[in-house]
């Protein structure tokens, strides 16, 4: 194989085979599903570029289609949350559809197979029909409802749609092997009685279509060619053909799954996310700790970083764990080619410098690989801010920062020696004193002389107060163990500091994203005002996952 050969995954392979076999007029249609009763998380980029990739690859359509047949918990909200994430990913829909645009259609189909003898209306309690199902290892057995007559099951079906009975009085089954050893096969229900306020529907229903039974014919009415979903739905496919065998749709799609992304220290399930919002854990839907796509695009994370992150990983028939810091590295790759350099300090200690007076503007690069994005100007004074961690009384042999007697560079300005410090009574520094040396200013001839040590600085009387946010995983690194995920909260998700950034990140729109000289990423907030800029740590500048690799 030639190294520009390109690999395809068994999606591709498959769809490619479908073009072969139908021809220059075959169209490959997929579809994006998602329901609304959540916010999409990273788990559905995934989804995304498959369906989305499919679409853009073979010049096709992709629908994006709410999946609104549980009407207790769907909202419109969440689904203008969904459109504004698919969006802001790039991707573009053929259609915007609902599943409850096909509740007429799909609620005719019902009837058509009460007509055909493959339907019928049952009485037993959900737990009757539990004990009635079996096990894996047993068959089931059949319902005594079974074999009523066409006439009685239509006439039970239509007085259930009329709203005659009760909620969980009676549902409608498929009529298929009690004794199958797929249990979905196993007379599934396919619709039930729910009494609730629908969103786009309002009261018009009160008998509700289950999943199985409206997604494959939702798939065949759209004229979705490759129904791709992840694997949880492959003892489904049965019951989606069975459908699509049993009605009269006017198109035949085919199911083919593959396996969700899971991230390790990541919660990938909408129903935990929401637990989280609900209980206040999390400010909301798009905390920058939360892994849904609202929560990190306001963390800072971009579309082509998720986008890159997903293409890499692959797509699969088995599960797998990624690393949480392949994803990290995505993001890094991405920010440090965007990402104009700022200079901030995070936790700043006073650094006065004894003998240097007066002010001057320092020229600082915007981008240390990029002479194209030019310079700014920063001032300069006698004194100035540096991090705390940057400086120590007594130092390791190898630390090659600022120590009593020793010598740093300050970025793009001087050399200087520390003479002396102050602290509190409980030994905390307060204020880090120091020379200069006038005849090492960068760039002045004969300013070439070496030290080991360089650090980044603000000038105490031009710098902004700023507020950082700096945030970890939500969960705690006991990846694999046998506990809920509340178990593993980490607590120190959150750190805030306050320290000061320079007026040209402050005075940045929010959204805006820097690479803060030797501290992280990090992306203004929507909490920003006018008096405090607010910055989130999108990710640090260590890459543990590429010195890994």
């Amino acid at each position: 194989m030639s190294e520009m050969q390109e690999i395809k995954n068994f999606i591709e392979e498959k769809v490619e085979a479908d073009i072969a076999k139908n021809g220059p007029d075959y169209t490959v249609c997929t579809r994006f599903p998602p329901e609304p009763n959540g916010y999409l998380h990273i788990g559905h980029v995934r989804a995304l570029s498959i369906d989305f990739g499919m679409k853009e690859k073979y010049n096709g359509r992709c629908n994006l289609r709410m999946d609104d047949t549980n009407p207790a918990k769907e909202d419109m909200h969440y689904v203008e949350a969904i459109k504004r994430d698919v969006e802001w990913l790039g991707y573009k829909w053929d259609n915007l559809t609902f599943g409850s645009d096909y509740y007429h259609l799909t609620y005719n189909y019902a009837e058509e197979l009460i007509k055909k003898g493959l339907a019928y209306v049952c009485d037993l309690s959900p737990e009757e029909i539990r004990e009635y199902r079996g096990t894996l290892t047993t068959p089931g057995k059949n319902s005594p409802y079974r074999d009523r007559s066409i006439e009685e099951n239509l006439d039970l079906f239509r007085r259930m749609r009329a709203g005659e009975f009760a909620d969980g009085a009676k549902v409608l089954r498929a009529k298929i092997d009690m004794s199958s050893p797929n249990i979905n096969m196993r007379d599934p229900i396919i619709y039930r009685i729910l009494r609730a306020d629908h969103y786009r529907t309002g009261t018009e229903w009160c008998i509700y279509p289950m999943y199985d039974f409206a997604h494959p014919i939702q798939d065949a009415t759209e004229g979705v060619t490759h129904s791709l979903c992840s694997l949880e739905f492959e003892d489904h496919r049965p019951l989606y053909n069975w459908v699509i065998d049993n009605v009269s749709v006017p198109h035949r799609p085919e199911q083919t799954e593959f396996a969700r992304l899971n991230i390790t220290r990541t919660i990938m399930s909408k129903r935990y996310l929401k637990k989280l919002v609900d209980d206040g854990v999390v400010s909301g839907w798009d905390d920058p700790r939360m892994p849904t796509i609202a929560g990190l695009r306001r963390r800072g994370y971009t579309p082509e970083a998720l986008k890159s992150f997903c293409a890499r990983c692959g797509v699969a028939k088995v599960y797998s764990v990624i690393e949480a810091g392949f994803l990290e590295h995505c993001l890094r790759e991405d920010l440090n080619e965007k990402a104009l350099r700022r200079m901030a300090v995070v936790d700043p200690v006073k650094l006065v410098i004894t003998n240097f007076e007066g002010s001057r503007e320092v020229e600082i690069e915007n981008h240390n690989a990029k002479e194209e994005l030019g310079k700014r100007t920063l001032s300069f004074s006698n004194e100035l801010y540096i991090e705390r961690e940057d400086f120590m009384i007594d130092p390791p042999s190898k630390f090659f920062r600022l120590a009593p007697g020793r010598e740093v560079r300050l970025k793009g300005a001087y050399i200087i020696k520390c003479t002396g410090y102050d602290t509190d009574p409980e030994g905390n520094v307060t204020c880090i004193y120091a020379e200069h040396d006038p005849l090492s200013f960068s760039g002045m001839e004969g300013a070439n002389r070496k030290v080991k040590g360089t650090l980044h600085w603000l000038d105490a009387k031009a710098a902004v107060p700023t507020e950082f946010r700096l945030y970890d995983y939500l969960l705690d690194d006991r990846d694999g163990e046998d506990l809920d995920f509340s178990e593993r909260y980490n607590k120190n998700s959150l750190t805030v500091k306050h320290g000061f950034c320079e007026p040209a990140a402050a005075n940045a729109e929010v959204g805006d994203t820097f690479q803060m000289v030797r501290v992280g990423y990090f992306r203004k907030d929507e909490d920003s005002t006018s008096e405090k800029p607010v910055f989130n740590r999108v990710v640090g500048l260590k890459d543990s996952w590429a010195k890994q690799r």
